[in-house]
């Protein structure tokens, strides 16, 4: 058996995109610093015919595709520049994203990694694409990297957790900080606690108690981040804690793109899926607005 074999796996979807590549980029990074290997893996669709398509005796146009597939992939992989992670391919018909979770059921990555595509980003996720049905439905976390990120894979040394104090929550810090593990040095991790007036108090406009209420969910906050903080502390390993008013989306996206966040890690309650992340109806503004890549991890 290959020394590679037993390592753990970063399983990467690709659609031969511009946004697949750097989904690549970023699942070998991540596999670099993980100590684990990368499986590439493609979807083929096979369509029931091409207009103007005529198949000669010796030919199968199911088999054609499905080569031309593998070609594209044996292409990615070779265009790899970190030639030190182990990398594999798998192929197989169906849909994206059945194919991807059944994949990902087989052998329990570390993570799936895969991109979103469309002029608006990450915003692509939340609308009824494969990404989205991937992350529903994966027992592990998901690594969705947008256009932007083209280009900009890095080592991930601070990783920005939103927070609500839920199990969720607690559940993407505990992902975080083991990603960080590796790192025995300049390590970084965010807690970041926004919150704002309910919309019950803004419905009725400015009211006496809205800056007491403010100003005491602000220190409730910040005392149990202070605590969290404390249960994380490591040699090498710093962490800060931020309690911020303001519409959480923003705030998340601002504090990253300040802090200079590598990655944003946020939980979900998975049942509902996309619904019901972390930050409720805020994490699609989160997603799209991010400066860096976001990671889910549902519970």
């Amino acid at each position: 058996m290959e020394p590679h074999a037993t390592a753990p796996v970063i399983l990467v979807a690709t659609d031969f995109s511009e946004t697949a590549a750097a989904a690549l980029d970023w699942a070998v990074e991540l596999a670099r610093q993980q100590g684990a290997r990368v499986e590439l893996i493609h979807a083929v669709t096979i369509p029931p015919s091409i207009p103007g398509y005529i198949p000669t005796a010796d030919t199968d146009f199911q088999e054609e595709v499905i080569r031309a597939a593998e070609t594209r992939l044996a292409e990615a992989t070779a265009g790899l520049t970190d030639k030190r992670i182990p990398i594999t391919t798998f192929l197989l018909p169906g849909t994206p994203s059945q194919v991807i979770l059944e994949r990902a059921d087989a052998i329990s990555p570390l993570a799936i990694v895969l991109g979103t595509r469309g002029l608006t980003g990450l915003r692509h996720l939340l609308l009824g694409s494969t990404a989205q049905r991937v992350v529903h439905g994966a027992r592990c976390p998901v690594l969705a990297v947008h256009p932007g990120d083209l280009g900009k894979h890095r080592t991930i040394r601070t990783i920005l957790v939103p927070t609500d104090f839920s199990p969720a929550a607690e559940l993407a810090i505990t992902t975080a900080h083991r990603l960080l593990a590796a790192l025995e040095r300049d390590a970084k991790l965010i807690l970041l606690n926004a919150f704002n007036l309910p919309i019950e108090y803004t419905a009725y406009g400015p009211i006496p108690t809205s800056v007491s209420y403010l100003q005491d969910n602000g220190l409730e906050a910040e005392r149990r981040l202070y605590e969290a903080a404390q249960a994380l502390q490591r040699e090498g390993l710093t962490v800060e804690t931020v309690a911020r008013e303001g519409d959480p989306g923003h705030v998340i996206a601002e504090e990253a793109e300040k802090r200079g966040a590598d990655l944003i890690a946020m939980g979900t309650r998975g049942l509902t899926g996309l619904r019901h992340l972390l930050l409720g109806s805020t994490a699609e503004r989160v997603v799209e607005y991010a400066p860096c890549p976001v990671m889910t991890i549902r519970r």
